[in-house]
């Protein structure tokens, strides 16, 4: 009788257990607000027309080859769950780990993440990739893999090689129908570099396109994924069609950055570089994501190229994706500003602030140094796997004190600084919601808790929000000064200690996100989107 009485607790705790993860994935699910991309595209050129399905295409198998580096084999993982809407989240992140709840897994079978992800072999140790003698080891563009048990350096060109071949392909058919020279020319180089791993070359044409309505961005590019060494790049696409008006009112900053960069509040050799005289700033409508910029959270701006040699001689490019600012700023940004800002400052918030914040928050991963001042390399290099999460961190803080000294320059007149200040603050508990595992979460931790020791804002008795203006100001200087001279120095030990210290939510924060999260606004957006949402 015990034995029968010990069984039926055993499958009333699976049942419950099951249950559970049932209405958690569901939840999880239905937390990201749908946005359809669609858009009226009748008054491009015919050629434009023709090639905006063909780069779709190519954006497609980016999308095929992300979930290879993240997880593996799509199809064997979505044959295994019966549960749709288990299905839909692992379509959303591109696995079994939910991307924005610090990469935990929903999926019965699967333990944590790989800090690998399909980069490395499961087994490799750091150790053992040291004894690695090839140098393309380190490559951002190959893996490693393990064959009669040794560890081999596969480039991508090799290890990705058919669908590479057919993206290459594709994206030659496009540059042919390109009208606009400066985007045939990229699009030809960029489909070479698919297939030689080569992607300097057309980097350097895409920094020199300045007249293209329809742009591009494809290739494996950031490094976010592989949380072992921070080193190998995910394939990822953007489809854009650029907002001439909004483009034309971004054009006059892109010539005050090298002010900027002189005007950073640090000792001259932690501003010596100077950047590219080539950047530009320019609007865009997205109407296609693919790959890693479509996991878990959406990005809703771009900042390129990484190579730090273009980035020296051209500058780079910030493209500000309007039409998802717009739909996150509605659907996310001013309900939570709502319930967390306090009732006096609410009106501080505003979509023009939002769009400031993101633009100059790409702007200023342009600024600041990008080789150590020790000769300790590159700073990517030097903080290794830490980089991420202090240069997404430093993009933030410079950022919010580039919009400051554009107000004192009267060259942003269109509201006030209080109004970044308060629409930051509301904005820090949006990207805190996609978790420690993200690096723009992890920035936006160590942002609130150093805002919150300097005294930049008052946690009121009724549980929202106020901004003390004068002492953000002072806060926003002096988290600048300490992220730039950690990068300067190349301090892996200092980043390290800092992300350790404040890299992760608190009892206090937690409480503050779980009343957002309980009030059922969106965590982020997921999209409908192809051919079939666009008008031509």
């Amino acid at each position: 009788m015990k034995k029968v009485y010990l069984l039926i607790l055993i499958l009333i705790s699976v049942y419950n257990n099951m249950y559970s993860q049932n209405n958690y994935v569901r939840e999880r699910v239905e937390s990201y607000k749908k946005v359809t991309l669609n858009a009226d595209l009748s008054w491009l050129s015919e050629n434009d027309k023709k090639i905006v399905p063909i780069i779709i295409e190519v954006a497609q198998i980016m999308d095929e080859l992300f979930w290879k580096q993240n997880y593996g084999d799509k199809n064997e993982l979505l044959s295994k769950i019966s549960d749709e809407y288990e299905k839909q989240f692992a379509v959303i992140n591109y696995g079994p780990w939910d991307e924005l709840n610090d990469e935990k897994p929903f999926v019965q079978g699967f333990g944590s993440k790989p800090a690998c992800a399909n980069f490395y072999p499961k087994e490799m140790t750091k150790e053992d990739f040291e004894k690695i003698k090839d140098p393309l080891k380190s490559s951002p563009y190959s893996i490693i893999v393990k064959k009669d048990g040794e560890y081999k350096v596969l480039p991508y060109s090799a290890a990705y090689g058919k669908e590479l071949k057919k993206a290459s392909e594709l994206l030659k058919k496009a540059s042919e129908l390109a009208e606009d020279s400066g985007l045939k020319k990229y699009l030809s180089l960029r489909a070479d570099a698919l297939v030689t791993d080569n992607y300097q070359p057309s980097d350097f044409a895409w920094m020199e396109m300045k007249n293209n309505t329809v742009d591009f961005v494809v290739g494996p590019i950031e490094n976010y994924t592989d949380k072992l060494f921070g080193l190998k790049t995910s394939f990822e696409a953007y489809v854009l069609v650029k907002d001439i008006e909004w483009s034309r009112k971004l054009e006059k900053f892109a010539a005050f950055l090298p002010q900027l960069q002189k005007g950073l509040p640090v000792d001259d050799k932690y501003k010596q570089e100077e950047a590219g005289s080539e950047s530009d700033l320019n609007a865009y409508d997205a109407y296609y994501y693919a790959g890693d910029c479509n996991s878990g959270s959406k990005t809703i701006a771009i900042n390129l190229p990484n190579d730090e040699e273009v980035q020296l001689k051209k500058g780079s490019r910030r493209l500000q994706l309007k039409n998802i600012m717009k739909a996150k700023f509605d659907n996310i940004m001013s309900p939570i500003a709502d319930l967390i800002i306090t009732p006096e400052q609410r009106k501080y918030v505003k979509f023009n602030a939002f769009f400031e914040n993101t633009m100059f928050h790409e702007v200023a991963h342009g600024l600041g140094i990008k080789n150590t001042i020790n000769g300790a390399g590159t700073v990517r290099d030097a903080l290794k796997e830490q980089y991420s999460g202090l240069e997404e961190g430093k993009a933030d803080i410079l950022g919010l004190y580039l919009v400051t000294k554009l107000y004192e320059m009267g060259e942003l007149k269109e509201g006030e600084v209080m109004d970044n200040y308060v629409t930051f603050l509301a904005g820090i508990f949006r990207s805190c919601r996609f978790g420690a595992a993200s690096a723009h979460g992890k920035a936006n931790m160590v942002r609130f808790y150093f805002f919150q020791e300097n005294g930049a804002f008052t946690r009121n008795s009724d549980g929202t929000y106020s901004v003390n203006f004068d002492k953000m100001k002072e806060a926003v200087k002096l988290s600048s000064q300490q992220i730039l001279k950690l990068q300067g120095d190349g301090d892996y030990a200092g980043t390290k200690a800092l992300i350790v210290k404040d890299g992760y939510i608190k009892e206090e924060l937690k409480k503050d996100l779980d009343r957002i999260n309980s009030a059922g606004i969106p965590l982020d957006v997921t999209f409908l989107q192809g051919v079939e949402y666009l008008k031509f």
